[in-house]
């Protein structure tokens, strides 16, 4: 059985995505299997969404609550690697490349201890495919001990993700409906 290549299913899982989001109007809810590890000295890593991506603004407000440190993803050039920079609220952010609303590169750098990432399209052995420009496996690869969720729309799941050496699997993802877990977590 031959698969979809990575762009094929960028272009359906997008167009998936948004005729789901257009027809849904729904939160996701953090489950306790999340929350539970929010707490003072975590820093969750987040983002911000563009498009039809799923908003991890109520996971954000349930870490900020706990006392965790929130970072949102910072990229300066398609060569560079993506750092994550604290984020208070109320904190200006700037436009920066590929339209990603961030913090300015004056705030400080911190290494996170949760990655919630935003994903183009998943499987159920968790697999991801991003935008395309490698900037978060790169990122998994800088922070390995990282808890990597994925935060999607259950529109967004297909049948196997193909991967490449350089792909990191996540550790969870959550979307409408469930909270998957790897076991080997």
């Amino acid at each position: 059985m031959t698969f979809p290549d990575k762009q094929t299913i960028r272009r359906e899982a997008r167009t998936a995505r948004d005729a789901f989001v257009a027809t849904n109007p729904i939160a996701l809810s953090p489950p306790v299997a999340i929350t539970d590890r929010f707490a003072p000295g975590v820093t969750v890593a987040a983002y911000l969404p563009m498009d039809s991506e799923a908003d991890p603004a109520p996971l954000v407000a349930a870490a900020r609550a706990a006392g965790a440190t929130i970072a949102l993803a910072h990229v300066e050039a398609r060569s560079a690697p993506m750092r994550f920079l604290e984020w208070r609220e109320g904190d200006a952010l700037v436009t920066g490349p590929f339209r990603l609303t961030q913090p300015g590169s004056d705030a400080p750098e911190v290494a996170p201890d949760i990655i919630l990432t935003p994903l183009v399209a998943y499987d159920r052995t968790l697999h991801r495919l991003g935008q395309g420009a490698g900037f978060y496996d790169r990122a998994f690869a800088r922070y390995p001990d990282a808890w990597r969720i994925g935060i999607a729309w259950s529109a967004q799941e297909v049948a196997a993700v193909p991967t490449d050496p350089w792909d990191v699997p996540l550790h969870a993802l959550l979307n409408e409906h469930e909270f998957l877990e790897r076991g080997d977590r």
